[in-house]
């Protein structure tokens, strides 16, 4: 049965899982590049650039989760493109004509457009709707696969609010942001419906999985 998944989403020791002042120059807005330099050092992130090298281990263990079994991504107006990005018609996201889910993209946000059709398997398609709404189209596109919630933490903390993720792998990055978009806000006793395991890296993220609780 198809199962939602979160994976590789990184936050600081406060909880945020990006940065304040979000723009086209600043994905992560302050927090710069420190949320996922454990990830672009893995030998997971390296293959998927066609590098060689990168770290093995915990991380590299962790961050190769992220693609098999995806049949389709669901994923918020902020994570898609900078503030604004919904009055350029040739924004087609921050990945360049072959971006790197090989699958159907639902990206959430109050001014659908057409869906757009990339290289490499990817097409997006713009939605406004719930996330219980959008979720049902995802698993149809996935045809029998699982859907992976891409982020960013208002979305991801919706889905966890209504309870719709099955799986949730979080990075704790040893940082301080003090400012920025924070996931667990709302979420209290969310360890009530889910098992939670937590594994320390020697690159010091700390990485928390959280397993839907069944029956």
């Amino acid at each position: 049965m198809s199962e939602v998944r979160v994976h590789n989403f990184a936050i600081s020791l406060d909880g945020y899982g990006t940065g304040d002042g979000q723009s086209l120059e600043a994905p992560f807005g302050h927090a710069g590049e420190r949320l996922h330099e454990w990830l672009v050092g893995t030998r997971f992130f390296h293959a998927a650039d066609g590098l060689p090298g990168g770290t093995r281990g915990v991380d590299n263990a962790y961050a190769e989760q992220h693609e098999p079994g995806i049949g389709a991504e669901i994923m918020g107006a902020g994570k898609f493109g900078p503030p604004g990005w919904q009055d350029d018609p040739d924004w087609k996201g921050w990945w360049g004509p072959n971006p790197p889910f090989h699958s159907p993209v639902f990206v959430l946000t109050h001014r659908p457009r057409a869906s757009v059709e990339m290289e490499g398997g990817t097409t997006y398609h713009f939605v406004d709707a719930t996330p219980a709404e959008v979720l049902e189209q995802a698993k149809a596109a996935a045809n029998g696969a699982d859907v992976r919630v891409g982020g960013g933490a208002t979305v991801v903390r919706d889905f966890l609010a209504e309870g719709l993720i099955d799986y949730l792998h979080v990075a704790q990055v040893p940082i301080v942001l003090g400012r920025g978009v924070r996931l667990w806000d709302g979420l209290e006793a969310l360890d009530d419906r889910y098992a939670v395991e937590v594994v320390a890296s020697p690159s010091g993220v700390t990485h928390l999985t959280f397993t839907l609780k069944k029956g």
